[in-house]
């Protein structure tokens, strides 16, 4: 895993902290996280990344190895190099719950602090979030896919690198996966770890029938017989039920799993003789390059399936390589005074919002997410319950909508980094997995289905509009 080193950033990043160091030193600035799109032709997005985020900040710094390497640069000053030595993040950060369901443009990471901390921080948060958010939301989706069936990680050996698989193991637990195979994920996160065994078991012994009595014998309570080594409906299943009913004169449960061929015709095939053998309780798990388009169609022909292992697609992001997270400066702060500013372009969906903001999230009486908003959190910009609010369309064009505020807003960006300090210790993973299931609850259905997925609102409100054209202007009049 990448150590906490303050030299996990950029290199633009640091020489624009020499820049910062020698030219505006004590400036201190908002910086603000939030994406583009959302991946995979998606409706949603879940906020993963977090936890890891504050853990790495805590010991932020360079070591005497990485201030030895960067003098071999030959780019920056000893008097800056002197400073990075006693480096550290004394800023403050601002994020929503890890887990909450997530829409673009809507900042997930405030960051306030001086220039040059606010900027070495931005490769290694970026990593981070983009990365568990891309995959907590793939597994979100494979597990809806399922019907919120058991879902099971396999991914260690194709995720991108130790890093790349323990990132994925934390943030597919968090979007729904129930265990992983990937024991150090396990010790780290306290994840459940789940696995049977590999085909290379079963051909090291003479008969498949030996191979299953043998592990059936050293796990009698937790037996799953892989059965498509050589025939799964001519060999394997025939196997796996002469050694299952020695397993049943124990008093023992076992379960059959399936790694290649036709999932729904064999499933059914092997459901049937299972049943037919007693075994109605036997389990059937299945893998083979799966996602959640598969998942669903098999869900759809009801095939008798008990739990889902994915490996590839779910720790890779499969079709979708990253998460389209940016960071962006919204704010210079000097003395007393905020300056918001903003990124322009011909795009206007890359024109940034400008000013310290805060998203509240309004739903209606009933609990269901309606919109997510944009404010100035500046305390005057708050929705209030029973306020008829203007909403509009963030990139600052025509449209927009009316809605009275039925019930509270909901404030989504929260106070974790203070000075430096963390606040309070992230909670236990299973609570941040428990949050992603319940935070999606408040949204339709017709925002999580897979194709053609309803477009959630999320808008800017009045203020914020106004500020927005107010520096539009100002730019024109510039170039005017």
């Amino acid at each position: 895993m990448t150590e906490s080193t303050a030299l996990f950033t950029d290199f633009y990043s640091l020489t624009m902290a020499q820049g910062y160091w020698k030219k505006k030193i004590d400036e201190h600035a908002v910086f603000e996280m939030f994406f583009r799109r959302q991946p995979f032709g998606g409706g949603y997005a879940v906020f993963a990344g977090l936890g890891t985020l504050l853990e790495r900040l805590k010991n932020f710094s360079f070591s005497d190895d990485d201030i030895a390497y960067i003098k071999t640069l030959g780019i920056f000053e000893s008097p800056f190099i002197d400073y990075l030595k006693t480096f550290s993040f004394n800023g403050s950060l601002w994020a929503m719950d890890e887990g909450t369901t997530v829409f673009p443009h809507e900042p997930l990471v405030r960051i306030e602090g001086n220039l040059i901390e606010c900027q070495i921080i931005e490769g290694m948060l970026l990593n981070i979030i983009n990365f568990q958010s891309l995959i907590a939301t793939k597994t979100c989706r494979i597990w809806l896919a399922s019907g919120k069936g058991q879902v099971l990680e396999f991914g260690l050996r194709r995720a991108q690198g130790p890093d790349g698989a323990v990132s994925a193991s934390r943030a597919a637990y968090i979007g729904g996966a129930s265990g992983t195979s990937n024991t150090l994920a396990g010790k780290i996160f306290g994840i459940p770890v789940m696995g049977t065994m590999a085909h290379s078991w079963i051909m090291s012994f003479a008969e498949e029938e030996e191979a299953f009595d043998a592990y059936a014998s050293l796990y009698p309570d937790r037996t799953i017989f892989l059965i498509d080594t050589y025939d799964t409906l001519k060999s394997g299943i025939c196997s796996a039920i002469k050694a299952g009913k020695k397993l049943a004169a124990q008093g023992k449960n076992f379960g059959v799993r399936l790694d290649s061929g036709d999932i729904q015709y064999l499933s059914t095939e092997v459901r049937k003789l299972l049943d037919d053998a007693g075994f109605n309780k036997a389990f059937i798990t299945v893998s083979n390059d799966l996602d959640e388009s598969i998942i669903e169609t098999l869900v759809k022909e009801r095939v008798p399936v008990n739990s889902w292992g994915v490996g590839t697609k779910m720790v890779t992001g499969d079709t979708d390589a990253a998460f389209t997270g940016v960071y962006k400066l919204a704010a210079c702060l000097k003395a007393e005074n905020v300056i918001p500013v903003m990124k322009f372009s011909d795009n206007p969906e890359k024109t940034t919002n400008p000013g310290i903001k805060q998203v509240w999230r309004i739903k209606d009486a009933a609990g269901n997410a309606v919109a997510d908003v944009l404010g100035i959190d500046d305390g005057t910009d708050e929705p209030k319950a029973g306020q008829r609010c203007c909403f509009w369309h963030p990139s600052a064009d025509y449209r927009h909508f009316y809605h009275t505020i039925e019930g509270s807003a909901q404030a989504l960006l929260k106070k974790r980094i203070n000075a430096g300090k963390i606040i309070e210790d992230s909670p236990p993973l299973a609570e941040i997995k428990a949050c992603a299931a319940a935070s999606l609850e408040s949204f339709d259905s017709t925002y999580k289905r897979l194709l053609n997925p309803h477009i959630y609102k999320v808008s800017i409100t009045e203020k914020l509009r106004s500020l927005k054209l107010e520096l539009i202007q100002k730019h024109l009049g510039n170039k005017n």
